[in-house]
């Protein structure tokens, strides 16, 4: 949404500078021993655009940030019409989330991301499954939920996945 009022306005370097910046934030980091930086000249000409306001300051950036913002400008650019203003409206939802929602969406990444890939694959599937039930099912299964006390939440995520209850 920002980057789309901005469009408008007029500031296209710039909406395009910040949604690459935002896919970059939400991309992993690589570690720094994995990559020596990027050159501005080795960057494509559509990249360059993109990223016009890290031009000056570019070769100061680590090298990690600049390769976040590659990939970030990469996955941009690779995207349709439709993916952008999608992302864009993500983007936009995670801006206008409390410091404290976002946060938690952070560990519960963490926690994600430290299950093994079986498990992680097995969340996945839940996730689509539940995603592909009718809105009032899913609807009367977020309030079911709600009612339900810690012990019981605990309860269902042990039934559901014996090693990894918890609250």
């Amino acid at each position: 949404m920002i980057c789309m009022s901005l469009k408008r306005r007029g500031g296209r370097r710039l909406a395009s500078a910040l949604c690459a910046l935002a896919l970059a934030l939400a991309a992993p980091a690589t570690r720094a021993d994995e990559s020596p930086g990027v050159a501005w000249s080795a960057l494509a000409p559509p990249q360059q655009q993109m990223l016009k306001t890290f031009e000056e300051r570019w070769s100061q950036l680590p090298p990690e940030r600049q390769a976040a913002l590659v990939r970030g400008s990469e996955r941009w650019l690779a995207m349709s019409p439709e993916q952008r203003d999608h992302a864009q409206q993500r983007f936009q939802r995670w801006r206008d989330l409390a410091p404290e929602q976002r946060e938690r969406m952070r560990e519960r990444l963490r926690q994600f991301k430290a299950l093994p890939p079986d498990e992680q694959q097995r969340v996945r599937q839940r996730f689509e499954k539940f995603r592909n039930l009718p809105p009032e099912q899913r609807e009367r299964m977020r309030e079911r939920w709600k009612q339900m006390s810690p012990e019981q939440r605990n309860r269902v995520r042990e039934h559901v996945h014996p090693r990894h209850g918890r609250e």
